[in-house]
């Protein structure tokens, strides 16, 4: 698949390598930058994450640390790097999830639009539908007639309450009429590995770990969530094709920092992700992962940000769909 491909010139990384703190001049980093993650090691973020981390220590010459901060739908991590000092040293690689859950939860421990800053978007891939081998479906259609067979009985995983892949199973009971179990687990990894061992029937995965199970043969894949067909797996159709009208979602994944953070910072690291994400090594490293590349630059991401969270606003309680 095709990336797009955003200019960022050298000068503009010199001239934003340099920010003033106490009126003195420093170099950023100076030091090991933390990559703070809220999902299990092996979920499609983790592995996202990690690839980021390691592109971000080589572009700078300084280690970037993963931070692993797992369980409530990312909102452990988030609050960790909203509470973090504002100096750029602390940064959360996110997803859906956290603007899920700012549109959602009035309960948050920090506030997502006010305590975080949008760096950069580095993806948006769609999400798999994969079933048990098991399963007697080998189609959208035959799952979903399997499903209205037996009201409330099937059950569907998701790497936690409010996630991307949660919203997925939600917005598919919701579209197809039917109805089902919904269990979360604290990461995608977990959540395939019971899928296949049976104790679950389907799941929205991510792509990078959907993808790996379904050509290694240890799981059925049955359609994507974007609207047009994933490069990595053409064969299979997009919702709509399978027959569930207008059904779109699409797993994003970017960074953000504390609140406070210098702006020359911010955007420094914002550009130094952008730059990384042009590498062709690096584009072929996520493509192998299952991951599509879609860089967001600063404005542009912080303008998504804020209309995803208006977005599910509207969709959460117009569609009926619980956050237990």
């Amino acid at each position: 698949m095709k990336t797009r491909s955003v200019a960022t010139p050298l000068a503009a990384l010199a001239v934003a390598a340099l920010f003033i703190t106490g009126g003195a001049h420093a170099a950023f980093p100076e030091k090991a930058v933390k990559l703070t993650i809220g999902y299990s090691p092996g979920s499609s973020t983790d592995t996202a994450g990690r690839i980021v981390a390691d592109g971000l220590s080589k572009l700078w010459g300084q280690p970037v640390v993963i931070d692993s901060h797992p369980g409530a739908a990312g909102n452990i991590a988030a609050d960790v790097v909203a509470k973090s000092a504002p100096d750029g040293y602390t940064i959360l690689f996110a997803q859906n999830g956290t603007a899920i859950s700012v549109a959602s939860n009035p309960k948050l421990p920090y506030d997502g639009l006010k305590d975080l800053i949008p760096v950069a978007q580095a993806a948006a891939t769609p999400h798999i539908l994969i079933v048990n081998n098991n399963l007697p479906a080998k189609s959208v259609a035959e799952l979903t007639a399997l499903a209205k067979s037996k009201p409330g009985k099937l059950n569907f995983a998701s790497s936690g309450v409010g996630n991307s892949d949660h919203m997925a199973g939600e917005l598919y009971k919701v579209m197809a009429g039917v109805t089902g179990v919904h269990v979360p687990y604290k990461g995608g990894a977990p959540a395939a590995t019971d899928l296949i061992a049976g104790q679950i029937d389907f799941y929205f995965a991510g792509m990078p770990v959907g993808l790996a199970q379904y050509k290694g043969g240890k799981v059925r894949a049955l359609a994507v969530t974007s609207t047009s067909r994933f490069a990595g797996a053409p064969e299979l159709p997009t919702m709509i094709e399978a027959g569930v009208p207008n059904y779109e979602i699409t797993l994003w994944q970017g960074l953000f920092v504390s609140a406070g953070t210098p702006g020359p910072v911010v955007d420094f690291i914002s550009t130094s992700v952008l730059k990384m994400l042009e590498d062709p090594a690096m584009q072929e490293r996520m493509t192998k992962a299952g991951i599509i590349i879609a860089p967001l630059t600063r404005p542009q991401f912080a303008k998504m940000y804020v209309e995803d969270v208006a977005r599910w606003k509207k969709v959460i309680p117009a569609a009926g769909i619980k956050l237990e």
